[in-house]
């Protein structure tokens, strides 16, 4: 009775931890703003941009979660976002472990962020994820493939969780970054951070595949 009733939160919790702290990875604005910044500034001003970076990264999934409230009641809708999952992950995974260089800024995040003219390093942060409508798409697809695979449950308490778990694994990575690029005074290099990118294709490939097996069950059994 005990395991019935915890387990599912704790699935919730590691769930939002894991998947956090591996979409936090691969190499995109924020990484590569703290990659450039921490040399210069240390590790406070580099956990700054990170802290604001999760702040709107929370924001997304909570959106996610909101966004998919009572759906997932007829099986044909959930077979889709389960599809839908799969090919996002599966485009990810592979995406980032073919990544070769470090990408440019995107032109409508450049034009929000010439807009808003952010002052602190915490808004840079901020303000660099919300003009990235792909982390949204990220998240409102890793919400929907969470909770129709049941890691989360349904419900507000576990979403939360999950949402928490979030917010915490992406400041863990956010803070190993700020923390090894301020030490290493310009010795983390850009090679290093294609690196880490790679090894989060490698594990969101691996996620693809065990939904894939899923599906392929599915389809079997019916």
């Amino acid at each position: 009775m005990f395991e019935q009733e915890v387990w599912p939160l704790v699935s919730a919790l590691l769930t939002g931890l894991l998947s956090g702290f591996f979409v936090s990875v691969p190499v995109g604005p924020i990484n590569i703003t703290i990659l450039h910044e921490g040399v210069q500034r240390g590790f406070r001003w580099a956990m700054l941009i990170g802290a604001g970076a999760v702040a709107m990264e929370t924001i997304y999934c909570f959106i996610g979660f909101a966004g998919f409230s009572g759906l997932f009641d007829s099986r044909l809708t959930r077979a889709a976002i389960e599809l839908a999952s799969f090919i996002l992950i599966l485009y990810l995974g592979i995406k980032f472990l073919l990544a070769r260089s470090l990408p440019e800024q995107d032109p409508r995040a450049e034009k929000i962020e010439q807009r808003l003219h952010p002052h602190t390093a915490f808004m840079t942060g901020f303000v660099r994820v919300l003009g990235n409508p792909a982390v949204l798409l990220t998240w409102i697809t890793l919400s929907a493939t969470f909770v129709s695979h049941e890691w989360v449950e349904a419900r507000w308490l576990h979403k939360g969780l999950c949402i928490a778990g979030v917010a915490a694994g992406a400041t863990a990575w956010f803070a190993l970054l700020s923390y090894f690029v301020a030490r290493g005074q310009g010795k983390f290099s850009d090679r290093a951070l294609l690196r880490l990118s790679h090894f989060s294709g490698i594990f969101l490939l691996g996620v693809a595949l065990f939904i894939g097996g899923r599906l392929v069950r599915l389809i079997a059994q019916h």
